[in-house]
């Protein structure tokens, strides 16, 4: 059995105020493409497939024109879906009945049974080979929210989510007969795991947000993970982010992205496959240096060697995303006019234009020059609580804000 994993598309990503809806197009025209090519029994999509909880219409259309035009091609495909952190839960599973038609399950969160067990058949997937017989089971968690793991007798997160896995891993193995494997597919941060430098919103803060690979025991042949974009793997070679389809930020643009594709062989992990996605669009950063250098080097660029990796075509909507990071002593109002006619006649747009000021001679003079656009809610509450109180904020502190940002994350699922 085949079955390809991916994750982290999140669709209708705003990108410092640009619209990325073409390069996310290309993706999925190319993942369409490989799906023909490759003939999976299965695709496993690993969560934050939007990138807001209410996504934009022309977002939502990306994702079910793509489910549509799947099925059409290979209509014993079956593709298994959850909710990340980044997605509302319900909103995914809102078409899952429509979905079904088009062997596509969609599971945005965990339900309880009266009798206060998990409704593990809720989130127990068989999976077919083309011929139709039931080779494996899909372990599909959503991203566990705390309010969805905790209460009753259960007030830790953590524990939350231990009680969880236990409860889907046993009804699992009770389910499949002999063998089928398990397929386990999860939205979290594994501990050990690397994340990226600016791109990836914290779960939980002080540590909770980090669960042990031992929640996913040697009787589940592959984990196919979401949530870091990075692609790596988390000790064993079984247990794998995918990564992204495309670089959320200039700070993931140097590492290449892939989708995995793995086999099974009875309820054995078989061989696994890197497959390579081209990159639609370049994201190219210039500097750190000063107002001149950063000229002379938009000067030198060669559109013929710097653009090779974009098609001939060279529409607009195909330029270079360009940051450009510049040293300056005092503010420049002429900053953004003298960048833009250091590039006139150049094929990039500018994104972004980065200020540092490395001589700024204390946290208030740093902050005040400080690119909000690039500070995460936790680093903007951090800096706010050391200028006020001169120190940084404790943890338990710093567990409290990460509690109140969750909640009002979760609340906008219901707005």
């Amino acid at each position: 059995m085949k079955l390809l994993h991916t994750a982290d598309w999140h669709l209708g990503q705003s990108f410092h105020g640009q619209d990325r809806h073409v390069e996310h197009r290309a993706f999925l025209d190319w993942l369409l493409a490989t799906l023909i090519e490759r003939q999976p029994d299965a695709l496993l999509i690993a969560g934050d497939i939007f990138d807001v909880v209410n996504p934009s219409l022309r977002a939502q259309e990306l994702l079910y024109d793509f489910i549509v035009a799947a099925h059409a091609a290979l209509p014993t495909l079956e593709i298994v879906m959850i909710a990340g952190n980044h997605d509302s839960g319900s909103r995914i599973e809102l078409p899952a009945p429509l979905m079904k038609s088009l062997k596509t399950h969609a599971l945005g969160r965990v339900h309880w049974l009266d009798d206060g067990r998990l409704d593990s058949d809720h989130l127990l997937v068989p999976l077919h080979d083309a011929d139709g017989t039931l080779k494996a089971w899909c372990l599909a968690l959503p991203f566990l929210r705390p309010a969805e793991v905790t209460g009753g007798d259960v007030d830790d997160y953590r524990e939350g989510i231990a009680r969880v896995h236990g409860e889907l891993v046993e009804a699992a193995e009770a389910r499949r007969g002999p063998g089928q494997a398990l397929v386990a597919m999860s939205h979290a941060h594994l501990q050990g795991a690397a994340v990226s430098e600016a791109s990836e919103r914290p779960i939980v803060i002080g540590g909770e947000e980090s669960v042990p690979a031992t929640l996913f025991p040697a009787s589940i042949a592959y984990v196919a993970l979401g949530h870091l974009h990075r692609p790596q793997q988390v000790g064993e070679a079984r247990i794998r982010y995918s990564g992204s389809p495309l670089p959320l930020d200039f700070s993931e643009s140097h590492y290449p992205h892939q989708v995995l594709e793995f086999t099974l062989d009875g309820e054995a992990l078989g061989e696994i496959e890197t497959l390579p996605i081209p990159r639609h669009v370049a994201l190219k950063r210039l500097g750190p240096g000063s107002v001149e250098e950063i000229e002379q080097a938009l000067s030198e660029l060669e559109p013929d060697a710097e653009f090779a990796d974009v098609d001939a075509d060279f529409s607009r909507d195909r330029w270079p995303w360009l940051e450009i990071r510049v040293d300056l002593d005092a503010p420049r109002p002429d900053l953004r006019a003298r960048i833009e006619a250091a590039m006139a006649g150049k094929p990039l747009r500018l994104l972004r234009i980065h200020s540092r000021y490395p001589n700024a001679s204390s946290l208030e003079d740093a902050g005040a020059t400080v690119d909000l656009d690039s500070l995460t809610p936790q680093e903007i509450f951090s800096r706010t609580w050391q200028s006020r109180y001169g120190e940084a904020p404790p943890d338990e502190v710093m567990t409290d804000f990460a509690s109140l940002l969750q909640q009002v994350q979760d609340s906008e699922v219901e707005a």
